[in-house]
């Protein structure tokens, strides 16, 4: 423990913090998440609860980095800002996975779907728990003052990631499948389904829109997913983590777009409260 802090204290972070990239995503976040929570509560779309939660603890977590750069030595304030922004993304997927099913469910297309509809929600959801426990385990271990099970930490969280990122790849092949079946069948059938305007945006929504709205968010924590893999891979001297701009265009901006994008196409704006 003693050598953990004589010489590791120094390597929490390789670069000095900055407050104001910090501030700046801390409002930001504030800003998407609370119109997630008012889109929750107007729509009674229950199913994304997760979704939201997972911008709380986007919240928490640069609050946490803010608070941060003025203790850069202290273990649990970088255990509370690395955990949080961590586990924000399962938190994302579990809504996604749950959105497509009711998507499926709403088209009436069951038949459609290379995953039966009644196992859709927990297959993924599964998956994504076994992911979100995983990296949170990785995670407490990464937060101990024991240097010797850090590197343990590491390949927890990067296996926790591993499974995020099987079922999410697995889940973008399942919509796209989807997508290209029931696109088929209302070229060549009468489509019955509901579209609503939003005259402020200018967007006509549709089932299909709000799927495109699944895809962009899916791909950009698929990308996060990726970077956070490599990142650990290399190590806690490797060149990623070792500058703080990786971060932030790797991982906070990624995740603040596709919270965006569910905002611009939320589910809720085709699914009725019957649907869940």
């Amino acid at each position: 423990m003693s050598d953990f802090k004589s010489h590791y204290h120094y390597q929490l972070y390789r670069y000095e913090p900055s407050l104001a990239a910090a501030i700046v995503f801390i409002v930001i976040f504030a800003c998407t998440t609370v119109y997630h929570s008012y889109q929750l509560a107007t729509s009674r779309s229950w199913y994304f609860i997760p979704f939201t939660l997972g911008g709380v603890f986007q919240i928490i977590g640069y609050v946490a980095r803010a608070v941060a750069c003025s203790h850069t030595r202290n273990v649990p304030i970088y255990s509370i800002q690395t955990v949080f922004i961590l586990l924000a993304p399962p938190l994302y997927a579990a809504s996604i996975y749950m959105s497509l099913g009711r998507i499926v469910s709403h088209l009436r297309a069951e038949g459609l779907s290379i995953v039966p509809l009644k196992w859709m929600t927990g297959f993924f959801v599964a998956g994504d728990v076994v992911s979100f426990l995983t990296q949170a385990a990785g995670g407490a271990i990464m937060a101990t003052r024991n240097l010797h099970t850090f590197k343990t930490g590491e390949d927890i969280t990067m296996a926790g990631l591993g499974v995020q990122l099987v079922f999410f790849t697995f889940f973008v092949f399942t919509a796209i499948n989807f997508h290209r079946r029931y696109s088929f069948l209302s070229r060549t059938t009468q489509d019955r389904t509901i579209t609503r305007r939003n005259n402020i945006l200018h967007i006509t929504y549709s089932w299909e829109t709000v799927l495109w709205g699944l895809y962009i968010a899916s791909v950009l924590i698929l990308i996060r997913s990726i970077f956070r893999l490599i990142e650990y891979s290399q190590g806690k001297g490797g060149y990623l983590i070792s500058h703080e701009v990786f971060m932030y265009v790797f991982d906070g901006t990624l995740l603040l777009f596709a919270m965006l994008a569910m905002n611009v196409f939320h589910p809720s704006v085709i699914l009725s409260p019957r649907t869940e």
